[in-house]
């Protein structure tokens, strides 16, 4: 079986299967001890890795010759019901707008740590890849925006099954800067990409790619449309997620879908 980085394309800012795939598994990767993360980046062809750890953000730098990756854990299954039903949110000011208070104090506690760490990384110039699940989707993308607002060039953040992190101004500035190379994947009926709500000023950024519920990738902006329209009743559910709801979000169905897809160009 071919290792996830072995067909992924480091010079590229356009959509690429292969990158998706790659990127997806780094995300689960994430989600790993200091042990594992280092045992499977090897595998991976990344000499060099680093699993920072504050405060209960965790993100995994792997680095080659070609490129260095960013990847943001997401949240513990056991603490996502607690997550999702703690709608009482806070902006704060941040680049490009206002975001989500308590993300951008989670990005903060690593954020030191991590700069110096992609600096370090980056001795020849290798491209830099950001990805995250659920609450790391969210890290990964103020992290993105963190690196733009200063110009720093970005190849592309593929984020799964996240939340809203910022207000309409935030949305609007971060995709004028950043829009087509941010790819945001959502599972059919994964609830968590609901949250913040949109009653709450929050905005989705980035490109929209929806896994239907046959599996397939779209780019349609209709299909989002549809799927918010469909979810509408169950907003009060988003603090009684179900084992069937709790499979729509996690990590390794994400891993699979994106695999299912990897020939498919949705563009």
């Amino acid at each position: 079986m071919p290792q996830p980085f072995e067909k992924f394309q480091p010079a590229t800012a356009r959509y690429h299967g292969e990158i998706a795939v790659a990127l997806s598994r780094a995300a689960r990767l994430a989600y790993n001890n200091a042990v594992e993360c280092a045992t499977f980046s090897k595998q991976w062809g990344f000499t060099r890795r680093r699993l920072i750890d504050r405060r209960e953000t965790q993100c995994l730098v792997m680095g080659n010759s070609s490129v260095v990756v960013v990847s943001f854990r997401g949240t513990e299954p056991g603490k996502l019901k607690d997550w999702m039903s703690d709608l009482d949110t806070q902006f704060c000011d941040a680049c490009f707008g206002r975001v989500h208070n308590g993300f951008n104090m989670a990005i903060s506690h690593v954020w030191d740590e991590l700069n110096a760490c992609v600096a370090e990384y980056q001795d020849k110039g290798q491209s830099l890849w950001i990805a995250g699940h659920s609450l790391g989707a969210a890290l990964a993308t103020l992290a993105a925006a963190r690196w733009r607002s200063i110009d720093k060039p970005v190849h592309g953040l593929y984020s799964f099954g996240g939340p809203r992190v910022g207000d309409r101004v935030f949305e609007r500035a971060f995709d004028q800067d950043f829009g087509a190379r941010n790819f945001r994947f959502v599972n059919n009926a994964d609830l968590v990409t609901r949250v913040p709500l949109r009653t709450m000023g929050y905005s989705h950024t980035g490109t929209t790619l929806c896994f239907d519920e046959k599996g397939k990738l779209e780019s349609d902006p209709g299909v989002w449309d549809t799927f918010l329209n469909r979810m509408q009743g169950r907003i009060e559910d988003l603090g009684k997620l179900g084992p069937a709801d709790l499979k729509q979000h996690s990590i390794d169905h994400y891993v699979k879908l994106c695999e299912k897809n990897r020939a498919v160009n949705p563009f």
